[in-house]
């Protein structure tokens, strides 16, 4: 799937408001407790570690591949602009 980067760089820019302080001040990683839930559902491997990446799940790798289909697939992007339109 093809994804349209400027949705990609929309989302990211939300999630580093989201996780901002009130002056802007935003962490370059992950939240901490959004990746030890994640670990919990089963999505990716034990965050905790030396390491500075992480590595998905099986069940994470497809339930991540389908939501950035949706979110940010081209040919999903155009199917809703196609339907706003009816």
């Amino acid at each position: 799937m093809e994804y349209d980067d400027k949705l990609i760089e929309d989302a990211v820019l939300a999630l580093l408001v989201a996780f901002s302080s009130d002056d802007g001040n935003a962490w370059k990683g992950f939240d901490f407790e959004i990746m030890n839930r994640l670990h919990e559902q089963g999505f990716i491997n034990d965050p905790i570690n030396k390491s500075k990446s992480i590595w998905l799940t099986a069940e994470g790798l497809e339930r991540g591949r389908q939501i950035a289909d949706r979110l940010f697939g081209v040919k999903a992007q155009a199917v809703h602009a196609t339907n706003a339109d009816i």
